[in-house]
């Protein structure tokens, strides 16, 4: 018996499940993928108030900062004007002259008090009156220990002076005129060879003076002389041809 071909089926037709099996499957179309929150138009916004707020605070610090700064140098610098007398207005000209001119003859050449009214007022130096001089070193910022320390220490190694030597030239009237405590204060506080500046006096005098060694000896223990004591001059003596 010949068999009936099967019959084509309406493409509508439904299966037992209800699906047409003869449809093209259709695709889905792909989710729209989310952005990052970083790329979002709130979070930028969000950024940029933030960045605002930032250099809004910064730059209120710094003005603050900077009106401290100029408050702080003002404040110095009227200290510092008050702290100089020779700034003061209402001081006579001659009597700031003298006052700074009394304060660069103590930095630069260690004078005492003495010697510094005997410079300002001298008519071969800088003829200042009494009473401008007189101010002036009565207001000058000096240390006269230390300048009576620095005089000390230039005559030991300038002019290899003894200790009594120093300290006599220190007090001298036509010296240092530095009262008997400054020069003391010197003396204890140098830093000399005795030994060695006797040795350096005992050589000039052998080769400036062509002294023989016992006249050597006797000028550097002289009271008039160099006023080391007996050992250092023996010591100066025994190394003279060192």
């Amino acid at each position: 018996m010949t068999s009936t071909p099967p019959l084509p089926q309406d493409p509508g037709t439904q299966n037992a499940a209800g699906q047409n099996p003869y449809a093209t499957p259709t695709q889905q179309a792909p989710a729209t993928p989310k952005k990052p929150f970083y790329k979002r138009v709130w979070f930028i916004i969000l950024m940029v108030l933030v960045v605002i707020v930032v250099i809004a605070s910064t730059a209120g610090g710094d003005d603050k900062d900077g009106s401290d700064n100029a408050s702080a140098g003002s404040t110095a610098s009227a200290d510092l004007a008050s702290d100089d007398p020779a700034a003061d207005a209402d001081l006579p000209a001659e009597f700031s002259s003298a006052l700074r001119k009394a304060k660069s003859y103590s930095d630069t050449m260690h004078m005492s008090k003495a010697s510094l009214f005997a410079q300002l007022t001298s008519e071969y130096a800088d003829q200042f009156s009494t009473e401008a001089a007189q101010y002036a070193v009565d207001n000058v910022d000096a240390d006269w220990n230390a300048n009576a320390l620095a005089s000390a220490e230039s005559y030991s190694d300038t002019m290899h002076m003894s200790k009594m030597g120093i300290y006599d030239q220190l007090t001298s009237e036509f010296g240092g005129q530095f009262t008997a405590e400054e020069a003391q204060y010197a003396i204890d506080n140098i830093d000399a060879d005795w030994n060695n500046n006797a040795l350096e006096s005992a050589r000039t005098y052998r080769d400036t003076m062509d002294m023989s060694p016992e006249a050597i000896r006797d000028q550097l223990t002289s009271e008039y002389g160099g006023q080391f004591t007996a050992e250092e001059a023996e010591y100066a003596v025994a190394h003279l041809d060192d």
